[in-house]
């Protein structure tokens, strides 16, 4: 009797041990939050345009 109460209690005590996963959909859709601040400079070097344009012979002053 003692031996199959045991036996009883190790089969519970497995049982409640098992892992069980749950699937659930959530109730809200999911928000992505995206707070992003771009900065950005470009900077373009026309050397020779500037030249041409401050030479004293161009004639601009």
């Amino acid at each position: 009797m003692n031996r199959a109460l045991f036996v009883l209690a190790m089969v519970f005590g497995l049982a409640a041990c098992t892992p069980t996963v749950q699937v659930a959909v959530p109730d809200k859709p999911i928000e992505i939050n995206l707070n992003v601040k771009i900065e950005h400079e470009i900077k373009v070097k026309v050397d020779k345009e500037l030249d041409g344009m401050f030479e004293e012979d161009s004639g601009l002053f």
